[in-house]
């Protein structure tokens, strides 16, 4: 009877541990793409982001052309309704959740700035890494 008893616990162990190595690979990766100089636009990327990590997923977010200037220190902020959340405050509220948020590599040269320019915790993305997350099988992507 023992022998049984730790038959079936060994197996419990087993298929918990599959379980959950299932999971953890069913955890979609997202990748949001934000171009649109309309803050509404932003700041609506921003909530679904936000909402996605709060349910399970994880997120990267690219800022290119006129949404690269979310990016930059003292940048202008525009509270939407119903919340008063500005675009910037909800970005910052996702990378406090650890999203990780890049400007293009185009963006900073073509604006005439430097990393220096950009708010702590923001870094460059590199477009091989945007590449490889683009073309993950288990990425998907969003554009704004």
């Amino acid at each position: 009877m023992k022998f049984l008893n730790v038959l079936f616990l060994a197996v419990s162990l087993l298929l918990s541990a599959l379980t959950l190595t299932v999971h953890a690979e069913d955890k979609p990766s997202i990748l949001t793409v934000i171009t649109s100089p309309d803050t509404q636009t932003q700041g609506m990327a921003f909530v679904l982001s936000l909402q996605s990590v709060k349910q399970g997923a994880t997120v990267r977010v690219l800022l290119c052309g006129p949404a690269g200037d979310l990016a930059l220190k003292g940048a202008a902020e525009t509270r939407l309704k119903p919340k008063g959340m500005s675009p910037q405050m909800l970005m910052n509220n996702l990378m406090s959740q650890g999203v990780a948020v890049e400007v293009c590599a185009l963006y900073l040269p073509n604006a005439g700035k430097t990393p220096v320019d950009l708010v702590d915790g923001i870094g460059v993305a590199k477009p091989p890494a945007i590449a490889a997350a683009m073309l993950a099988p288990d990425t998907r992507l969003f554009t704004f």
